[in-house]
Parts: structure tokens; C-alpha cells; sequence
């Protein structure tokens, strides 16, 4: 009744059609004033206006003009950085300072024994077999701390079998070295020493020290030409700069602006190796190829192992969220066998594509996961190249089959990216955030795996980066509990290549974390480390038949 009054005295005094559109608008804006003001949260709606949009603040590495506000994030900043200093504090203490002024009171193999405890003629399959280790100094002077950096394995070339050895540091100078005798028949033992503990402590301190171990050049697009740029994990320049900053997830990457370019026309990225250490010449003396990986069980004849009737068939499918013991598994005729679950072999064709079946499949990490897509290329013909208009091995790789509606990509992990190859960062985002565009049901399937890229930097990188991806999946399993999420480990690597920046250790280092990080989720893994050991690759790409079982494996994961 009162708004039938009103409208009609408005209409009284006002017969001018727009003039009372006019009074209409006045008051609307009158009344959301009044309640605005009467809210707790006008001032800060004020100082918002007076802020100016700051091209600053970065969504991953396109530009925005807004600052993300946090996602209910499960831990906040502070809360993070304890954690990361806790990873951090640990692993100094797993690798304490181990000063030395000459080689010849560091670790020797020649001079260190190794001792088989309760010796047998012969052995049965399946049997335990122990090693102990006593290390000893170039001087022949027990050694009365651990921190070697050691790799066991047993084989039986004839067989193309092998297997790796657990080791356990005492931290008195003696190690156990454990072996389960997987197969019958001769076998051999190794035990590598690949790096002294002086050499350990010498590539902790060092990785620690700085990110300039690697230089980064960023490409700008001008017209039809390329700005080359300076950048960075960090950069201290006297200098403007173009900032990619991940306020979220507190990951940032950094590019000088070249003069008169926008930061959004970044568009491709390449690195070189600096000419930057921080080991001392005594240091590096340990890791010349020849100190490297020297056997220490050199002495030692092959054991003979028999069937005994003591093995047993394992009946447990392999599934998500199984604990992977170590060693996980053993070779046999280039063949991996799981120690802890029944696998079946789906390395045929017709057996990949019905476990492919409207799979979606995201493949997140190094070229060492890339290089599952191009097997599965060259395996099952009916997945077809999608030409996503990239060039080069590092832009987004994806292969479809139509008919059985699967869909296979992989992506990189974006920086850091170590390589001399020019790849493009147009469409760059790091894994969290990719994980968090996927919707995922019971038919998706995400794999990841970083390490190899992350070796020459400190330590604290590669923590932020798992802690973040640990976020991102248990987000993801909130909104769909079903997908499937696997994490590949690294692989081994060749150790002619420079070992302050690529030595094993910090992948060893970095296995430590992830599972520590994602022990307690429902994930599958993948122990590529204990695969390219098994079969002695020594290869960060190793050849088919590795990747092939690395696949199977997968396969038996998700079907």
C-alpha cells in the first residue's frame, strides 16, 4: 500500500518521465550508501579504491591486475617456511660438516672391508644375505662416523637379473648392507662407494649456497624480433624488474625488464651452466670420474642360490596407497617384478588400450616422464599426435585416440628448467596449479615427477615445490576422491656429468622428502631410482625396456 502511495506522489510531482528516472536513480545510490556505510568494512573498500591496479602481482606468468587472495589454504606462510627450515634442519643433521686437509683421511674403497655375516656354502631363494661394512681412510685408519654415500646391488648378467641392496648406516664407520636373494642361481654382489661422507658434506654445504650455479635467459618478443634478458630464481641487480610471483604457493621467478617491453611478452626461456663453485680444489679432487663409484667388493666370488621350495606367490593386487618397500622390486630378462604386490603384464597393445579406455591422463614433471608419452606413441598405434601448434621437446606433448575416448599430455613443470634447448613459457604454469584445473573422477589420472631440474639449487626449493604439490592433491581429493594420482621417483644418472650440480646425491637427498612429504597419502608410486639402479642404467633416459616396465607398472596402478 505505501509503495502504491509513493509511486503515485512521485508520479504527481514529477510528470516528466525522466526526471523521475533520475529521482529513481538518486535514491537507489542515496540508500546503498547508507548501508554501506553502516557496514564494519567501508574503509576498507575505501583504501581499495585508492589503490592503483599493480601489474606487480603475478598469476603464475600471466599478468593480472589484482592480488590473489589465498585460497583456505591449509597452512599459512609462516607455517610453511617452519615447516620447510624443519626438512631443512633434518637433513643437516642426517649430513653433518665433515672438514678434511687432505684426500688421504677421507673415505677409501681400497682400504675399507666388507665382510658377508654367517657365510653359507649356498643359499636359498628368497634368504636374506648380510653384508658389514667397515670403512677405512686412504691410510688404512678406521673411519668413526657414517655419511658415505653408497650403492649396493646384486645381478646375474646370464640371467639379466638384478637387484638393489638396502644399506644402513650405523654411524660408527660400519654399515649393513642387506640383500634379498630375489632368484636362483649365481650372483654376484656390488658395492659402490660413490661418494666419501667428506665429499657428502662438501656437495650439501655447496648446493646450499646460492642459485647462481645457473644462468637463465629470458626471451622478450618485440615486433618479430627476441629481447634477451637476464633472469632468475632470485637476481640482486640494480635493475627494474619483471616479477612472476605465485603469492599462493610463495613461488617466484624474477627477469630483468628490458628497456621499453612489457613483462607479459616473455615468451621463451634458456640456460647455461655458470661458471660458479663452491667446493674448495681439495673437494673437487673427490669428485673427479675416477673417485667416483669405485667397488668396494671387488674381491668378492659370485654366491650360489637355490630354490629350496621357500618362495611365496604374492596374491595382493598392486594399488594406490600400498607401501613401497626397499628394494621394490627385482629384473629378470629385463622384466621388473614387484616385491610387495601381484602385477600382470600389460605390455601388448590390445591389453594397453582396454586399460586406456576413456582414460584422462595428465603426465606432469622432467623429459624423463616425457618419455612415457613417446613410448606410448610408438606402442599403440591408434593414439594419434594432437598438434597443439608448439614446437621443440619441451612444449605440451598430447596423443588422443577418439574412438576409445583417451586422452594422454604431458606438460613440464616449469621453472627451474635446466637446459641449452630454447622452449617457450606461454602457457607455463607450475603443477599445484595445474592440478587444480582438473575436475578428476575415477577415470583420471594424474603422474608426476620432478627432481632432476631442481639438483642445482638449494634445498629449499624443491621442498616448497613438494609441499605444494602435497596441497594441490589433497585439495583435489576433497573435490574427487576417486582419481588416481601416481608420483614417479628419479632416475639414476650418469656420473661423468658435473657432480656439484647433478650428483645423485641430491636426487637421493630429494627421494628422502617425497616420502617423507606424501607418506600419508593415497598415492601410487613408482620407484624409478630402485628400477634404473636394478638395471645399472647409469642414464637419466634410460633405453625402452626400462621405460616399458616403468609403464606396466603404471598400467597395474590404474586398471
Amino acid at each position: 500500500m505505501m509503495e502504491q502511495i509513493f509511486i503515485h506522489r512521485a508520479v504527481t510531482l514529477f510528470p516528466n518521465a525522466a526526471v523521475r528516472k533520475l529521482l529513481l536513480m538518486l535514491m537507489f545510490l542515496l540508500v546503498f550508501w547508507v548501508i554501506y556505510f553502516s557496514s564494519k568494512d567501508h574503509t576498507k573498500f575505501f583504501s581499495s579504491l585508492r589503490k592503483p591496479s599493480s601489474l606487480n602481482y603475478w598469476n603464475i606468468f600471466r599478468k593480472s591486475s589484482y592480488q590473489e587472495e589465498p585460497l583456505n589454504s591449509e597452512i599459512s606462510p609462516i607455517e610453511m617456511e617452519l615447516r620447510i627450515e624443519g626438512i631443512r634442519e633434518k637433513l643437516d643433521q642426517l649430513f653433518p660438516p665433515r672438514p678434511f686437509t687432505h684426500v688421504t683421511s677421507t673415505t677409501s674403497a681400497t682400504h675399507s672391508t666388507a665382510t658377508i655375516l654367517s657365510p653359507k656354502d649356498t643359499y636359498c631363494k628368497g634368504d636374506q644375505l648380510d653384508v658389514l661394512l667397515e670403512v677405512r681412510d686412504h691410510l688404512g685408519r678406521r673411519k668413526p662416523y657414517g655419511g658415505d654415500f653408497l650403492r649396493a646391488r646384486m645381478s646375474s648378467p646370464a640371467l639379466q637379473a638384478g637387484a638393489s641392496g638396502k644399506v644402513s648406516d650405523l654411524n660408527n664407520g660400519t654399515y649393513l648392507v642387506s640383500f634379498t636373494l630375489f632368484w636362483e642361481g649365481q650372483v654376484s654382489l656390488s658395492l659402490l662407494l660413490i661418494h666419501p661422507s667428506e665429499g657428502v658434506s662438501a656437495l650439501w654445504r655447496a648446493r646450499n649456497q646460492g642459485y647462481d650455479k645457473v644462468n637463465f635467459t629470458g626471451y622478450f618478443a618485440r615486433g618479430s624480433s627476441w629481447v634477451p634478458s637476464k633472469c632468475g630464481l632470485t637476481l640482486h641487480v640494480n635493475a627494474e624488474l619483471c616479477k612472476y610471483l605465485d603469492h599462493r604457493d610463495r613461488e617466484a621467478f624474477y627477469c630483468v625488464r628490458p628497456p621499453h617491453v612489457p613483462c607479459e611478452a616473455l615468451t621463451h626461456m634458456t640456460t647455461r651452466n655458470a661458471n660458479i663453485s663452491y667446493l674448495t680444489k681439495e673437494e673437487w679432487s673427490l669428485f673427479q670420474r675416477v673417485n667416483m663409484g669405485v667397488e668396494i667388493m671387488k674381491n668378492f666370488s659370485s654366491i650360489k642360490v637355490l630354490p629350496c621350495n621357500k618362495s611365496k606367490n604374492i596374491e595382493t593386487k598392486c594399488q594406490l596407497g600400498m607401501k613401497t618397500p626397499f628394494p621394490s622390486g627385482y629384473t629378470m630378462e629385463k622384466r621388473w617384478i614387484a616385491a610387495f604386490c601381484k602385477q600382470i603384464e600389460l605390455n601388448e597393445p590390445k591389453n594397453i588400450n582396454n586399460c586406456l579406455k576413456r582414460k584422462l591422463i595428465y603426465l606432469m614433471g622432467d623429459s624423463t616422464l616425457r618419455q612415457w608419452i613417446f613410448y606410448f606413441q610408438k606402442v599403440v598405434k591408434t593414439l594419434k599426435h594432437f598438434d597443439l601448434h608448439g614446437a621443440g621437446a619441451f612444449e605440451t606433448h598430447m596423443l588422443l585416440d577418439a574412438e576409445r575416448h583417451t586422452l594422454i599430455q604431458w606438460k613440464k613443470h616449469s621453472h627451474p628448467i635446466v637446459t641449452q634447448t630454447r622452449y617457450s613459457v606461454k602457457v607455463d604454469n607450475y603443477i599445484p596449479r595445474e592440478i587444480d584445473r582438473i575436475a578428476g573422477d575415477r577415470d583420471t589420472v594424474i603422474v608426476i615427477t620432478i627432481g632432476q631440474h631442481f639438483r642445482p639449487f638449494p634445498i629449499n626449493l624443491f621442498a616448497r615445490r613438494a609441499i605444494n604439490i602435497q596441497r594441490a592433491i589433497e585439495r583435489l581429493f576433497l573435490r574427487s576422491p576417486e582419481t588416481k594420482v601416481i608420483l614417479k621417483s628419479e632416475n639414476t644418472r650418469d656420473m661423468a656429468q658435473n657432480a656439484e650440480i647433478f650428483s645423485d646425491f641430491h636426487g637421493y637427498i630429494q627421494n628422502l622428502i617425497i616420502r617423507d612429504i606424501f607418506m600419508d597419502l593415497n598415492v601410487g608410486i613408482i620407484d624409478a631410482w630402485d628400477m634404473t639402479i636394478a638395471y645399472d642404467t647409469n642414464n637419466i633416459h634410460p633405453p625402452d625396456h626400462v621405460i616399458r616396465n616403468q609403464i606396466n607398472m603404471f598400467l597395474n596402478y590404474i586398471c
